[in-house]
């Protein structure tokens, strides 16, 4: 099933601990509820640069701000969107893998500025009707058309061999719900992530809405903390990209039993992005952890559908 793999360590890695894990005659045989795997999205089963995608969403919404008042054209990070900054964009959103959170800051305000009390009926509305037109702003792609194929194949494999997978993102969880079932193959139940907090509202009809404040963002050790709260299960399978994800792969493994750590790299200049920014710490974990790094460039025949 996983046709546009190349024949090498990761893709002889997955099989044979799916194998191992799967086999009624193996030592290392899981039980179906045992098997359960973790995704990080962005860059992980998405192109997440020059920005996330849904960093794009969002900051269409602060680029009509910008416009309905001028004058938040002269502040971050309505400057940059009416520019087209991606560098100054794509910096401020990876400072907090880089220990310098004042622009992540800076742009975290003009997101939940521009995320009113919408209901959570109309942000599923909304999302879906971005990611079915919105293309990606370089690539030319349609978001929805910016997954890994090898990705698809590899949680396509995983749910034929038994294994529960969960999506467990730094993005928003209720931008994702409405797209992952079809994406993914993730039903919004199994969705783990960044979360707006929400209020009940009670009139002609109840409703749920966001209010423009933090409940929760899902990175680094939040992730583990989250896998464990919504599913009470420690992983066997989790795959990443970047150092955020270093917490959940690493609770992935526990002595005594079988575990499999992904770590993507994005390595392929001509197909996709080559950067390691942000992902320095995770890739030399891995060499110390034995972690299987897949490379976009050796591993992978094909990057898109």
């Amino acid at each position: 099933m996983l046709d546009s793999w190349r024949e090498g360590n990761a893709k002889s890695a997955i099989l044979e601990f799916v194998e191992s894990v799967t086999s009624s005659h193996s030592e290392h045989f899981l039980e179906p509820p045992e098997r359960v795997a973790v995704f990080d999205n962005d860059g992980t089963l998405w192109c997440e640069k020059p920005v996330p995608i849904q960093a794009d969403f969002l900051l269409q919404k602060v680029a009509r701000m910008a416009e309905e008042d001028p004058a938040l054209r002269e502040h971050q990070p309505w400057k940059a969107v009416a520019a087209r900054d991606y560098d100054w964009l794509s910096g401020a959103l990876t400072k907090h893998h880089l220990g310098d959170d004042r622009d992540l800051e800076t742009i975290t305000r003009g997101l939940l500025k521009a995320s009113d009390a919408a209901s959570v009926e109309e942000l599923e509305a909304a999302s879906a009707a971005f990611l079915a037109r919105a293309r990606h702003p370089l690539l030319g792609r349609p978001y929805h058309l910016c997954v890994y194929q090898p990705m698809i194949e590899l949680l396509r494999q995983l749910q034929a061999s038994g294994f529960t997978s969960y999506l467990v993102t730094g993005g928003g969880r209720d931008f994702m719900r409405p797209v992952t079932g079809e994406l993914y193959g993730i039903g919004p139940e199994r969705v783990i992530g960044s979360a707006l907090a929400l209020e009940y509202r009670d009139g002609a009809y109840a409703t749920i809405v966001q209010r423009p404040a933090l409940e929760v963002f899902d990175d680094g050790p939040s992730k583990p903390v989250r896998i464990w709260a919504r599913t009470g299960r420690r992983p066997v399978l989790a795959a990443g990209n970047a150092n955020g994800d270093i917490p959940m792969l690493r609770f992935c493994g526990r002595p005594g039993r079988p575990s499999l750590a992904l770590l993507l790299s994005h390595d392929d200049d001509r197909r996709e992005y080559y950067y390691r920014t942000g992902a320095e710490e995770a890739l030399e974990r891995a060499r110390r952890s034995g972690w299987t790094v897949v490379s976009m460039k050796e591993d992978w025949k094909t990057i898109f559908p």
